[in-house]
């Protein structure tokens, strides 16, 4: 795994909170009365490499050095996190601006291809310039004899509803996170809680690429993708960049996402309820 070494980082450390507490006015048993609650936070995330923002995003305010990464490998920007060698976390009173410098193999790649997205949440797709850009080709997932015990996928969904602390607070924001097997056990290793469901994956991916804290010995190869929301193709998409062979959704998956993962060779299980669950793709990775 890949790490960022000698990565510099100069950005400042009053990164707005994920939450804030606001007051209403609710309706219990027939009574309206005041009352406060926590919601999610929101604001505009932008990233630039050498100077030029190539894009805006609404994202939660948390995670955001994840983000700058895993944004940046599902971009096809980079492939390994040492090739972002400065990041430079700028807060504004409107946002957040994230400076990257590339390696210069990075940067003229970039140059040559450059062109500008804005993605509101749930769209991450707006902004791209041809449909080709949409669906661009991925390599596919390598084979392996990694599989995964139907007790494990339930699992792995009920770890996740535990490690969700943002959503169980606001009930307004997505995750995604990684569900690693090894010898002495299965564990969700991390979870990314986002507005955005892609800003989510985007985080997680960043989080396995960096291989810092308990993902130094990840290995993508070897476990699985789960997430909140439905499975559309830039999620399917991610996952290979991830280079995972399993996604896992509590939601349905659309009928593009399920082409793309077979043609990925990745494994896509959705609606995962209880114990219960459904297998699109590739289904020899799922044993009893």
């Amino acid at each position: 795994m890949d790490k960022t070494c000698g990565l510099e980082r100069e950005g400042k450390d009053d990164i707005p909170p994920a939450t804030s507490e606001v007051s209403n006015i609710i309706h219990r048993q027939g009574v309206l009365k005041a009352s406060h609650r926590q919601v999610a936070e929101e604001l505009p995330v932008a990233f630039s490499y050498g100077g030029t923002t190539h894009a805006v995003m609404m994202a939660s305010p948390q995670d955001i050095e994840d983000f700058a990464v895993g944004f940046s490998l599902c971009e096809g920007i980079i492939a390994q996190a040492s090739e972002i060698e400065a990041m430079d976390i700028q807060n504004f009173p409107a946002g957040i601006d994230v400076q990257m410098q590339l390696s210069d193999l990075k940067r003229d790649a970039l140059t040559a291809r450059r062109r500008h997205m804005a993605g509101p949440v749930g769209c991450g797709l707006c902004g791209i310039e041809s449909i080709t850009e949409a669906v661009r080709e991925f390599p596919p997932v390598a084979d392996s004899d990694f599989t995964l015990r139907s007790e494990q996928i339930v699992q792995a969904a009920e770890q996740m509803w535990d490690l969700q602390i943002l959503h169980r607070a606001t009930g307004a924001v997505h995750a995604a996170g990684f569900y690693q097997t090894h010898q002495s056990g299965s564990e969700i290793l991390a979870v990314r809680e986002d507005v955005g469901r892609h800003n989510a994956l985007d985080k997680l991916a960043g989080f396995l690429l960096r291989g810092e804290g308990k993902a130094e010995n990840a290995n993508p190869a070897r476990g699985a993708v789960v997430v909140t929301s439905r499975v559309s193709l830039e999620m399917v998409q991610k996952t290979a960049a991830i280079r995972s062979p399993v996604i896992m959704a509590i939601s349905a998956p659309t009928a593009l996402a399920i082409r793309t993962a077979e043609a990925l060779n990745i494994t896509l299980v959705a609606l995962v309820r209880g114990a219960e669950f459904d297998v699109y793709t590739h289904p020899h990775r799922i044993l009893e």
